[in-house]
C-alpha cells in the first residue's frame, strides 16, 4: 500500500499555468505506474495523463500539449504541469498508483491508491 499526498492546487485565470506535485511514500514498488485524474462538478472522474515505469506517458486529447506528467523518482514525486489553463479544466485532481503494467493507464479502474486531492479553479 502506497501513501500519496497531492498539493499544488489553487485559483488562476485562464490561461496561467499551475503545477501538482504527488508524493509517495510507504510500498513505493506499488507506485511505479502513476496517473493524474480529475473531476469537476456533476461530471465522472476522467483520466487526465499517467506515465508507466520506463517514463513513457500517455494524455487525454483535451489536455495534449497543455499538460505534461513527469516522475522524479528519487523524491517518490510526480507532477502535473499544466500551462494555458482553460475554465473547463476546473475540478478536483486526484494522484493515483498501481504496480505496472497497466492495461488502460487513464481508466480510473486500474488504480488501487488515491490520493485526498487537490482543487483547481480557473476563471
Amino acid at each position: 500500500h502506497v501513501q500519496l499526498v497531492e498539493s499544488g492546487g489553487g485559483s488562476v485565470q485562464a490561461g496561467r499555468s499551475l503545477r501538482l506535485s504527488c508524493i509517495a511514500s510507504g510500498d513505493i514498488e506499488s507506485s511505479d505506474c502513476m496517473g493524474w485524474f480529475r473531476q469537476a462538478p456533476g461530471k465522472e472522474r476522467e483520466g487526465v495523463a499517467a506515465i508507466d515505469s520506463d517514463g513513457s506517458s500517455s494524455y487525454a486529447d483535451s489536455v495534449k500539449g497543455r499538460f505534461t506528467i513527469s516522475k522524479d523518482t528519487v523524491k517518490n514525486t510526480l507532477y502535473l504541469q499544466m500551462n494555458s489553463l482553460k475554465d473547463e479544466d476546473t475540478a478536483m485532481y486526484y494522484c493515483a498508483a498501481n504496480y505496472c503494467p497497466l492495461v488502460g493507464p487513464l481508466m480510473d479502474y486500474e488504480y488501487h491508491n488515491w490520493g485526498q486531492g487537490t482543487q483547481v479553479t480557473v476563471s
